[in-house]
């Protein structure tokens, strides 16, 4: 099983006005982050806008990723269904492309209960032989997961991370004081990341790290070294992208930013909208603000 921890870019999923990939870009996108010191990649994460795209344009992302990173790190694709067997065919076919690991995210339209929240990890963890990284987020998500269903599923072999976008960092002290050793948390882009490597996360993954990849690698590198002065002062001034972006839809401030930064990635999916001008103008003097 790969060891995953550090910085893991959630990608943007680059798409031209007919709806075709910009494989070209993609790929650009995905070696300048390795050659900024990425640690992973993560395709099909919410910044992906994997909720607006068909199942040939994720293959499509995926597959680019793959080929990109060249074995360089690990890629960890999303998938992310309202069906059980759909998200589980997803899996499959993205192990069977080359992805490292899978982070799983649960779709649902009609609410569920925790024992079939616990089925749809599970029988995803069950189709495939490599690590499988669990997603929450209580803000998108009808159905989530509970303690109690995280610590039930840590057991599992193949589950050995969670992605935590809760916002409650209290929520992740909880989630490592119940399964100790059995599951290692990433931070998502809502959290403070400096904090969630304080109190034992392994890294992050989120959608900003695409925009400052270089800044997201030195501050992880600072909070490994336990250096938490220095790491604390780059964190509050790098928490300016977060602010910018919490007021704006996320994929739409990351391809603005990936615009601003030269890569021909497009607007998001129809019916998001691109930023106005006066929203590009936050991002573009958040990015100068941090360099």
């Amino acid at each position: 099983m790969a060891d995953l921890h550090g910085v893991f870019p959630y990608l943007v999923s680059p798409i031209d006005p007919t709806g075709q990939i910009r494989t070209e870009v993609l790929g650009r996108l995905c070696d300048d982050l390795i050659k900024s010191g990425v640690h992973g990649l993560t395709p099909l994460g919410s910044t992906g806008e994997f909720a607006y795209l068909n199942q040939a344009q994720r293959t499509a992302v995926v597959q680019t990723t793959i080929e990109a990173a060249k074995g360089r790190v690990p890629v960890i694709a999303g998938v992310a269904s309202t069906s059980t067997a759909d998200a589980v065919a997803q899996a499959k076919a993205y192990q069977k492309l080359g992805a490292d690991g899978i982070l799983a995210i649960l779709e649902a339209y009609f609410p569920i209960s925790d024992a079939q929240v616990e089925s749809y990890f599970r029988a995803i963890a069950d189709a495939v032989d490599i690590p499988v990284v669990i997603y929450t987020n209580p803000q998108f998500q009808r159905s989530d997961l509970t303690l109690d269903v995280i610590e039930r599923l840590a057991a599992h072999p193949r589950i050995g991370y969670i992605k935590d976008a809760s916002t409650n960092t209290g929520r992740l002290l909880s989630i490592m004081n119940r399964c100790g050793d059995g599951i290692k948390v990433f931070s998502a882009s809502a959290h403070i990341p400096a904090a969630v490597m304080l109190i034992g996360g392994l890294g992050w993954m989120a959608g900003p790290a695409c925009i400052i990849p270089r800044q997201s690698v030195e501050l992880y590198n600072l909070c490994r070294a336990r250096r938490w002065d220095e790491a604390l002062t780059l964190q509050r001034k790098l928490w300016r992208i977060n602010e910018a972006f919490a007021r704006f839809n996320l994929a739409a401030c990351i391809k603005a930013g990936l615009e601003i930064q030269g890569y021909a990635v497009g607007d998001p999916v129809p019916p998001q909208v691109a930023l106005t001008a006066d929203q590009r103008k936050v991002v573009e003097a958040a990015l100068r603000d941090v360099g």
